[in-house]
């Protein structure tokens, strides 16, 4: 009677559990067997020699949960010394397969009532109560099934949605390992595993050669692989004691995304486990689309948005009430307005219908052309905006261009047409010193038609970038001295000073293109003080650089005016110096030439009581 621990003293009690038909197993307080009676010998395959002292090897890894609670439950229940439980579940016989027994199981204790263990009575179960058993597993796996697929279902995350397929499998099917292959090409790639070392992932393979390559060509969905073949598929081979593989694919758009594989080592693999893999792998087909479908909205949403952020175009993107959802990066600079005071609030200007262009200026003075789109798919509202007003100022500028050029152009061709006429009409009746004079003013208006389609050519080239120069070394000096000595008998009201620094050093730049430059400044300096006055010239050497300055005792610049003066047309906007005439592009031209002559060019108020300054830099010659 070797099954029977010396606990059992009472040789009528110890006949009695040797010669019942029903397998008796009796452990302690740590789960090691005390009693193990002939039947357990005969169901299970263990002899009590191997089993007394031991904990035995007969739960399920999936079962052992069950096993605890019920232990568990015999501890805490307060029904008196006879309470037991009993349920109907499966263990394992030595050789690895599964046996359905139903067990009767109470808390052993001694005399005192101190817990001792437990005592199981093991039944075999015929065959009715097998069908019964077996069909409430099945319906507690699928009601799991469906908890899991609608726990995958609901997770929009690629790689959490694999690694919950991963732990399904092993779940559902008791595998020993498992793991999710994702088809690459013509390779494979392991993405997703449990019970692998976790340097195996990301590992690929060949996809022909493989398991998952003959599933494929086999036209089938699920493939069962024994140990009388090579299972070094992969590197499943890394798993101990490996012997069967089963292997489900997984669709997405009828196309095979990838393949789960459930790996046993221990125990045998029925119809039930491949049944459950072939569900599992077509739910995971769907949950995996989801995931991959949401992946690319995700990036699709990315790309637009990273579109949105890099466009030079101001972007706001409305909903269904007219609230603005996005607004880039361009909106922020174009209108000042930034993303926190724009999103959730209504557009901050006015709306164009769709389809239709608006120009509308901010506020802030900034003037917008904007553009209204409709997404027809979700029914929001995109408004492209862009920042014109460079494009709107040159076009007020060429609408001023053109009212000043007309007004330029008519009072000397008025002139010229009147005196020309009165010349040709009575030319006989005129003395000869009225003759003369009229023609004298034809010649005049002549030459100051002339220099207004100069500028006219100048500014032009200038806005285009088309001003040549040459740069070279040259004597300013007498640049200097021959546009004063040109200017100094064209006025009798003004007196011209010059001042030259004896030691002057030549100067780095184009003769011709200064020439120009200090004629302007000169014919500004006579024309902006028309009661005459001293005009200074001065140069002289500055560090690096040598200065020219001509100073007037004239009207001068208005205030905040002084760098404006140098822009296009901006002579017709200067207050009291619009009534001297011009089109203001005199300056606009110096400017471009200095700069094209890598020098610089600047106005100033006079040094002495008004008028105005003007300042010359160019580099010395090296």
């Amino acid at each position: 009677m070797t099954g029977v621990h010396h606990l059992v003293h009472d040789p009528i009690a110890r006949a009695v559990i040797e010669s019942a038909a029903d397998a008796i197993v009796a452990v302690d307080g740590k789960h090691r067997v005390t009693v193990w009676n002939p039947a357990a010998e005969r169901m299970f395959g263990w002899t009590a020699q191997e089993m007394i002292g031991r904990v035995p090897p007969i739960v399920p890894d999936e079962l052992k949960a069950e096993h605890n609670a019920v232990q568990e439950r015999l501890m805490t229940r307060r029904d008196g010394d006879g309470g037991q439980i009993s349920i109907a579940t499966r263990r394992f016989h030595r050789d690895g397969r599964l046996i359905d027994v139903r067990i009767d199981t109470s808390l052993l204790k001694d005399p005192s009532g101190t817990p001792l263990g437990w005592v199981g009575v093991y039944h075999p179960v015929d065959d009715d109560e097998i069908v019964q058993h077996h069909m409430t597993e099945r319906a507690r796996l699928v009601r799991r099934l469906n908890d899991i697929v609608a726990d995958l279902n609901a997770e929009l995350d690629l790689a959490v949605v694999l690694d919950r397929i991963t732990a399904a499998l092993i779940e559902l099917t008791g595998a020993d390992a498992g793991g999710f292959v994702r088809i690459e090409g013509e390779r494979l790639r392991l993405v997703s595993m449990s019970g692998l070392p976790e340097r195996m992932r990301g590992t690929s393979a060949e996809l022909r050669p493989s398991l998952v390559g003959e599933l494929l060509r086999s036209g089938k969905t699920i493939k069962l692989a024994t140990g009388d073949r090579k299972l070094g598929d992969l590197i499943w081979s890394e798993l101990e004691g490996l012997h069967t593989i089963a292997i489900g694919l997984s669709f997405v758009k009828d196309r095979p995304f990838g393949a789960l594989y459930a790996l046993f080592s221990g125990r045998k693999v029925g119809h039930t486990e491949l049944e459950l893999l072939e569900l599992l792998a077509g739910h995971a087909g769907v949950a995996v689309g989801n995931a991959v479908a949401y992946a690319e909205v995700v990036r699709q949403r990315a790309h637009e948005r990273a579109v949105i952020d890099a466009s030079a175009d101001g972007i706001a993107v409305l909903d269904h009430d007219l609230v603005v959802r996005q607004w880039n990066p361009a909106a922020h600079a174009i209108t000042g307005i930034p993303p926190d005071d724009a999103i959730g609030r209504p557009l901050p200007f006015e709306m164009p219908a769709l389809g239709e262009n608006l120009t509308y200026q901010l506020e802030s003075g900034t003037w917008l052309n904007v553009l209204t789109a409709e997404i027809e798919e979700t029914g929001e509202l995109v408004l492209d905006f862009r920042d014109v007003s460079e494009a709107k100022a040159l076009e007020e500028a060429k609408d001023l261009f053109l009212a000043t050029t007309s007004h330029e152009l008519r009072t000397p061709i008025t002139v010229v047409r009147g005196f020309a006429s009165t010349l040709v009409n009575r030319w006989d009746e005129l003395p000869d010193a009225d003759r003369r004079a009229a023609v004298a003013t034809i010649a005049e208006r002549a030459q100051s038609l002339a220099r207004l389609v100069e500028h006219l050519l100048l500014g032009s080239r200038a806005g285009r970038d088309e001003l040549a120069v040459n740069v070279e070394t040259f004597d300013l000096r007498r640049v200097v001295e021959g546009v004063v000595d040109g200017f100094r008998s064209l006025s009798e009201q003004h007196r011209v000073e010059l001042e030259i620094d004896p030691r002057l050093p030549l100067a780095q730049g184009d003769p011709m293109a200064t020439d120009i430059v200090l004629g302007q400044l000169m014919e500004n300096a006579f024309k902006y003080s028309p009661d005459g006055g001293t005009v200074r010239v001065c140069a002289r050497t500055d560090g690096p650089s040598i200065e020219v300055t001509v100073e007037d005792e004239g009207v001068g610049i208005p205030p905040g005016d002084h760098e404006r003066v140098f822009e296009r047309f901006v002579q017709g906007e200067a207050g009291d110096r619009r009534r001297f005439g011009g089109i203001g592009l005199g300056l606009y031209i110096v400017k471009r030439l200095t700069e094209a002559q890598h020098g610089a060019v600047s106005a100033h108020p006079a040094s002495h009581g008004t008028g105005t300054r003007m300042r010359l830099v160019l580099r010395k010659a090296r």
